[in-house]
């Protein structure tokens, strides 16, 4: 064999090495992309069911509880802006969906106020309905970031984000708790 064919072959390696890099690092920043869309996805399943729930919760919560209106308009405004900012961005609906915990923390603490509305069933099965989906918020919300997470690094970090750039992949942002209500531990009574 000659030289020239050995150069040749060598090449031909070195470029199908490099073109299979390309290749393998541009479908692994496709799947992780596409990760987060899915947790996000997830996410707004989630926050669909409890914008649902929340007219009922207030409904009943209203019927015993009929001198705390603005805490029922709070939570009403708190819900209405979070489903208006549905598809605004992670950032702005984290916001929405931030001050709507803290509208909904005020419901839960009025009803503290009304034995009788504890102990109605409906209430009851309202409340361990919307515990329920605050439970699965949280878990999307932690897939969701977890998510982010793998995938900013891959664009991130050499060599990936070479591809990243050639190809045009942003970093994903986090939801992240931006209401000062949400970060505050909740206060338990059994009084």
């Amino acid at each position: 064999m000659s030289v020239g064919i050995i150069v040749l072959i060598v090449v031909l390696v070195v470029l199908f090495l490099f073109l299979g890099f390309i290749w393998m690092s541009y479908n692994g920043l496709v799947r992780l992309r596409n990760q987060v869309k899915n947790a996000w996805a997830q996410i707004d399943v989630q926050l669909k069911r409890r914008h649902d729930l929340i007219p009922n919760l207030v409904e009943t919560v209203k019927g015993y509880a009929k001198y705390e209106r603005e805490t029922f308009e709070a939570v009403t405004n708190a819900r209405n802006l979070a489903q208006k900012a549905v598809g605004t961005g992670v950032g702005s609906q984290a916001k929405a969906e931030g001050e709507l915990s803290g509208a909904l923390s005020r419901l839960l603490a009025v009803v503290e106020k009304y034995p009788d509305l504890k102990a109605n069933t409906n209430y009851l099965a309202l409340q361990e309905e919307l515990t329920s989906t605050e439970n699965k918020i949280s878990f999307s919300r932690q897939h969701y970031n977890d998510s982010v997470l793998t995938y900013n690094n891959k664009t991130q970090m050499v060599p990936s984000n070479i591809i990243a750039g050639m190809f045009g992949f942003k970093t994903g942002e986090f939801f992240e708790v931006t209401v000062a209500a949400e970060k505050e531990v909740p206060k338990v009574s059994f009084t």
